[in-house]
């Protein structure tokens, strides 16, 4: 998620401020009075809204010219938080988001960060705890939601799994990575064509998720459906879409079929593929010791 922008400060537009007379005061009265100073407008939305959309030159920028402005609005640190998060700094955020944690009307958002940034540090405990906070506090967060289900996933807590990824897709209006996760999660328990369809609507909603693309072959593969797992691969990544389909036959126990896929996958790479020569040489093991096991 990895590699998304978290966090869930509220969008609004910029609006321009106005200075108001006292209408006792207007006329002749206030004819050689300097005009009063605008009001200042913060460039929280707008930096929002360029992380929102990706573009994180754009509000590294923004959040610059801000700090240099004086801008004081406690919403900039969660979006420097968030950019810190996009960016793979994630100390760094956690500190940002640590600093507005009292902050009236942001501290659903800040425990959030807290958790987003401790999960990807894999401070997996402490990350836990966090995020349960972040929607005890805020229970809209679904990307709070979408990281406790992974923490849920890692302890094998299905149910609460099941929950966490429930409200992260429903909170969510159904985002493609929230999707996504609660179809890795459902291939862990064996729930195939369920995984299947959330990686499937993942894709509708957004065509370049590379992650749920992968998760679609190896849930496919999982099923048995080895040729469907590999087809249409780009010959790019011809080599690792069969090496995940042996991984899948590997894990159902098919080794012979795992074994043909490990060799097809080192042909496919023309050079040493040293991930499918390991799998490969396990499959052999394996089907020896199921083979030995059946002569006994």
């Amino acid at each position: 998620m990895k590699a998304s922008v978290h966090g869930s400060c509220a969008i609004a537009c910029l609006v321009a401020a106005f200075a108001f007379a006292d209408p006792a005061c207007a006329g002749l009265l206030t004819r050689n009075k300097a005009p009063a100073p605008a009001a200042v407008t913060s460039a929280a939305p707008l930096i929002q809204q360029a992380l929102n959309e990706q573009r994180l030159l754009d509000a590294g920028r923004l959040l610059d010219q801000a700090a240099l402005s004086g801008d004081k609005d406690p919403r900039l640190e969660i979006c420097a938080g968030q950019l810190s998060l996009a960016r793979g700094r994630y100390a760094d955020a956690l500190g940002h988001f640590k600093k507005v944690e009292a902050e009236p009307g942001l501290k659903g958002d800040s425990l959030e960060g807290q958790g987003l940034a401790l999960a990807l540090l894999d401070r997996s405990d402490e990350a836990m705890a966090m995020l349960q906070k972040a929607v005890a506090e805020k229970p809209t967060a679904w990307r709070a939601w979408n990281a406790l289900g992974s923490e849920y996933d890692a302890r094998r807590r299905w149910s609460d799994a099941d929950a966490a990824y429930e409200h992260a897709v429903g909170e969510s209006k159904r985002a493609p990575i929230a999707l996504n996760n609660r179809g890795f999660s459902r291939m862990l328990q064996g729930r195939l064509d369920d995984a299947v369809g959330d990686f499937v609507e993942a894709l509708n909603k957004k065509p370049d998720l590379a992650t749920a693309r992968t998760n679609l072959r190896l849930a496919m593969g999982m099923r048995g459906e080895y040729d469907r797992a590999v087809a249409g691969a780009p010959q790019e990544n011809e080599a690792a879409a069969l090496n995940n389909a042996g991984f899948a036959a590997l894990a159902r126990g098919d080794f012979a079929a795992a074994e043909g896929l490990f060799d097809r996958a080192m042909q496919a790479k023309g050079e040493y593929y040293g991930r499918a020569a390991t799998n490969q040489q396990l499959a052999r093991t394996l089907r020896t010791r199921a083979e030995e096991g059946v002569s006994r």
